[in-house]
Order: structure tokens, then C-alpha cells, then sequence
């Protein structure tokens, strides 16, 4: 019998029905009863990661500290569980085939033939057993991308079918289905999850326990049937209705005993009840704000807010620890000038100027910089939105009109932002940047030193270029002081303008390591910064 025991997610009927937040739930839920949990995700895309994909295709590239560029789904399982998550924890088709290939090419095989069983099926095998094996977690849960059917997810099927076979006390499988409801017919319909148990099936994997989405309660006799059309026993069909917010559907799973039925089904201690009071308390200030704020994200993705996933997660996260509910408007770069910019964000409590690449939108995030700044608005710049703080007030302050970044303009005669020396010779793209953890000291006696109580932080990346010391001494003359400083190489991470009541900028992605337990301090300040400036204009 293995000492750790392994959950598998699968999804079936359509895309999007949350497993990754079903996995971060009943995670959640066997943490509270005091197990190690970690979750991966296995996607069955040929890409390596999710690093040179277009936030349109995939939404936000979530980064880890040890550097890797992975799914945004592992930072709904970082936000919920509150521990990190590392390479091993992202595994794509892409990682699967490059691994076996350069083991075919040192000659590993033998030089027998290599092919998707057994081979492709042993590596994705030996990937999901690699958390495990570490001997940190008792339990491994494993979300599969995609949905039962799909051509590509077919080699992770069979591997989960491979070691249901060799571990048959070790592993289960959770299925995710939807229970749609035909309002022509006023009912809930039970064919889509019996086809896509059927499909599981035929590749010989037998589902534990079904969860069933439905915008309406399916009912006892529902359950019934599908547990006698699926083989599934009756306590293990699973109600999840549609939640407020994700962060209420711990809740919701623990209200219909899923981690009873996990624990059970794997002979784990199951008596008791999960200790969620710390989870119930966030949930309240959640939804019983004492105030409100309107702070604008500035961005180039705003028409899919999974590109900015992190950020507004951890708004959620900084609003319940400031009792305010923040509601984000969600304000598009290139839309933005100097005749209507009064218009557009005069309004707002707080600005937010968001990460990025590329010129779309550039001269947009400058303008809501400036009207920040000269406004006495509350503002954060990350990633490039530090870079545009810089840039603009280089324009506007230290009167150098054409001053940039050398990714913009790369012949810009003031390139304040420039690439970074250990980027210069870099051809591939993927996974090439600045990424995962650094340290960074704060200046004493900085808005940052206090916002964050100790002289040494570290912070995720994602980054080529960097701030251009050789301008460093007419900024600080200038009144935009560096506070955060890279030890090895006095890369300057947190600008700051004393001068203005709450203006930061930093290189690196604090959204990254917000989570339900511990909201960021950078996130609770600036919404707290916002919530004080509301006041001021009543």
C-alpha cells in the first residue's frame, strides 16, 4: 500500500465547469481535517508550458517560485490552499513527449520501438507519482485538462486507467459533469453525464464519486438515477450548484460530504468535521463589506479578465481584509487619452496600471500614470505598469519628452526602462525571462517598509527589461525615490513618490502570492489607501 493516496479530476459533457476550483475545494477541505494536500494539473496541450501562449488563448500565465510558467489554475490552488506550488506541479503534453524523445535520443530504449502505450503513458505515470514520492503530501490530487472524448486527453485517460489497475486501494477518480437544465422541458437532464460516464468507461476507468454542476438542485431521485445508470454508489453523486463566488463552494462540498466520500473510498480517518472557521470568517467580510471602492485596472486584456486572474483574486483577498467590497472596473489602455482621460477614471479610487508586453495600449497606461500622479490617486504599477510610471514621469517630470523603454523604442535617445544584460544574447523565447523568486531589500523608513514590516521580501517575476540605474540619481533628485533594491544586482524592484499620498510601482508580481489566509500587504494597503480616499471626496 502507498503512503500517499491519489484523487484524479476528470471533466465530462463541456469545458469550464471548474475542476480546477472543485480540486482546490475538496483540497481545502481535507487540509482543514489536517492532511498535506498539494494538487497538479496535467494539460493536454503540446506546448511546454503556457509562456509563449497569447493571454487570448489561455488567460493569465501563472509563475511559481521556482520559476515556472504554468496554468492559471495552479494559482487558484496556491490562493485556496495557501502553500506553493512548483514545476513539478504543471505538467502539459508538450513536457510529457519532449522528456520521452530525449531519453529515445540518448538511447534509453534499447532501441525498441517508442510508442504512446507504454512509453508516453509510463512518463505522464511517473509524473503523477513524482509529488507524491517527494514524501511531503499524504495526498495527491490531479486534475486532468480538457474532457473525456477529447483526442488529446486520451493518453492521460488511459494512464489513470493504468493505475487505478496497479494501485486499486491508492487512487479514485472524481468526475465533473454537468446536469443541464432545458427550460422548454421545465427539467434537469441526466443524458449528458450519462454519456460522458459511458465515454470514461469505455476507456476503462470507472469514476468514485460524480460531481454534478446545475444551475438548479438535482434532487434525490435524480441522484438516484444517475447513480444507477453510472455505477456509482447513490452518497457519492454530488450536488454543486452555482456559487456567489469560488471562494463559497468549500462550503458548499463540505455540505454535501465530498471529503467524507473521498476519505472513506481511500480507508482514510474520516470522523469529525473539517475546521473551516478561518474560511467562514473570510467569507463573511466577503459578503458583509462596511464600505466600497472603485479602483480601474488598466490593461490591454481587459475583454478577458482571466488574463488578469491573480489581480483580481487578490483584490477579493485585500477587500475582506479591509470589510470593502472592491469593484473593479475593468478600463481598456487603448481606449484611453488626454482630451476624455478626466472622463474615464475621475471616478476611481484607486488606479491600477497591470503587467503586459508590447506597445498596444502603451501610451494609454502613461496617461492613467499621469492623471494619478498629478491627481493624488492612490495608484500600483506592476511589471510594466512600474515601468510606465517610470517612463512617464522621466516625460513629464524630468522634462525628457522622448524618454521609453528600449522595448518600445528600442532608439530611444532616454531609455529609462532597457533589456536586461543576461537577456541580450537570448534567442528562444520560452521560459527565457527574469522568473520565479528573488529578494529584494526594502529601504528603511519606505512606504514599502512599512507595508511590509521587515527589510528583506521576496517576489515573483516575469520580466525582460529592467529600470535603467543610469538615470537613478535625477529620479531621486526628482522625487521618485527606488525603496527596493535586488541584493545581487541592485536592480531596482519598488519605485515610490514620497510626495503623493499612496504611488508605488513594482517589477515584480505581488498577485502572485496573495491567498485567502494571507492577502497580500501590498493589495491590503492600496485597497486601504483607496477606502481612505473615497472618504475624502464624500
Amino acid at each position: 500500500m502507498s503512503a500517499t493516496k491519489y484523487i484524479f479530476v476528470t471533466g465530462g459533457v463541456t469545458s469550464s465547469l471548474g475542476k480546477g476550483i472543485i480540486s482546490a475545494s475538496l483540497a481545502t477541505l481535507l487540509q482543514s481535517r489536517g492532511y498535506s494536500v498539494t494538487i497538479q494539473k496535467f494539460d493536454p496541450y503540446i506546448n511546454i508550458d503556457p509562456g509563449t501562449l497569447n493571454p487570448y488563448e489561455h488567460g493569465e500565465c501563472y509563475v511559481t517560485n521556482d520559476g515556472a510558467e504554468t496554468d492559471l489554475d495552479l494559482g487558484h490552488y496556491e490562493r485556496f490552499l495557501n502553500r506553493p506550488t512548483s514545476q513539478d506541479n504543471n505538467v502539459t503534453t508538450g513536457r510529457i513527449y519532449q522528456s520521452v524523445i530525449d531519453k529515445e535520443r540518448r538511447g534509453d530504449y534499447l532501441g525498441k520501438t517508442v510508442q504512446v502505450i507504454p512509453h508516453i503513458t509510463d512518463e505522464i505515470k511517473r509524473r503523477m507519482k513524482l509529488l507524491g514520492q517527494s514524501g511531503e503530501f499524504e495526498v495527491v490530487i490531479t486534475e486532468l485538462g480538457g474532457t473525456v472524448g477529447d483526442i488529446e486527453a486520451l493518453p492521460y485517460v488511459e494512464a489513470v486507467r493504468q493505475f487505478k489497475w496497479e494501485m486499486p486501494d491508492d487512487c479514485m477518480v472524481v468526475h465533473l459533469t454537468l446536469v443541464p437544465f432545458l427550460a422548454a422541458a421545465g427539467e434537469l437532464k441526466t443524458k449528458p453525464t450519462q454519456h460522458s460516464v459511458k465515454m470514461l468507461q469505455e476507456s476503462g476507468v470507472q469514476p468514485d464519486v460524480l460531481v454534478c454542476r446545475s444551475e438548479h438542485p438535482i434532487g434525490e431521485d435524480i441522484k438516484r438515477k444517475l447513480a444507477l445508470f453510472c455505477n456509482v454508489k447513490k452518497e457519492a453523486v454530488v450536488e454543486s450548484l452555482d456559487a456567489e463566488t469560488i471562494y463559497a463552494v468549500p462550503m458548499l462540498m463540505r455540505n454535501e460530504k465530498l471529503d467524507e466520500i473521498v476519505l472513506k473510498r481511500l480507508k482514510l480517518p474520516h470522523e469529525g468535521k473539517a475546521d473551516l472557521t478561518r474560511w467562514k470568517d473570510f467569507l463573511y467580510k466577503l459578503r458583509f463589506p462596511s464600505s466600497e471602492v472603485k479602483i480601474g485596472l488598466i490593461g490591454k486584456y481587459v475583454e478577458l479578465k482571466d488574463a488578469y486572474k491573480s489581480i483580481a483574486e487578490a483584490f477579493i483577498h485585500a477587500g475582506a481584509a479591509n470589510e470593502c467590497k472592491v469593484n473593479v472596473e475593468w478600463i481598456h489602455s487603448e481606449n484611453l487619452n488626454v482630451e476624455d482621460i478626466a472622463k474615464d477614471l475621475s471616478h476611481l479610487d484607486g488606479i491600477l496600471v497591470a503587467p503586459g508586453f508590447g506597445e498596444r495600449g502603451f501610451e494609454g497606461k502613461l496617461h492613467a500614470v499621469c492623471y494619478a500622479r498629478e491627481n493624488k490617486i492612490p495608484f500600483l504599477g506592476i511589471c510594466l505598469g512600474m515601468q510606465c510610471a517610470v517612463i512617464e514621469f522621466a516625460r513629464n517630470v524630468l522634462n525628457k519628452p522622448e524618454a521609453n523603454s528600449s522595448e518600445i523604442n528600442p532608439k530611444t535617445p532616454d531609455p529609462v526602462i532597457h533589456l536586461m544584460e543576461s537577456q541580450k544574447d537570448i534567442i528562444d523565447m520560452g521560459g527565457t525571462m527574469r522568473l520565479g523568486a528573488y529578494d529584494c531589500k526594502l529601504t528603511e523608513g519606505s512606504l514599502a517598509h512599512s507595508i511590509y514590516r521587515r527589510p528583506m521580501i521576496s517576489e515573483r517575476h516575469r520580466h525582460r527589461f529592467e529600470y535603467n540605474n543610469a538615470y537613478l540619481e535625477d529620479y531621486k533628485a526628482a522625487g521618485m525615490i527606488p525603496t527596493g533594491f535586488n541584493p545581487e544586482t541592485n536592480l531596482v524592484e519598488i519605485v515610490e513618490i514620497p510626495e503623493h499620498p499612496w504611488f508605488v510601482g513594482v517589477q515584480f508580481h505581488p498577485e502572485y502570492k496573495s491567498t485567502v489566509a494571507n492577502p497580500h500587504p501590498l493589495f491590503v494597503s492600496f485597497v486601504g489607501a483607496a477606502v481612505e480616499y473615497a472618504k475624502l471626496k464624500i
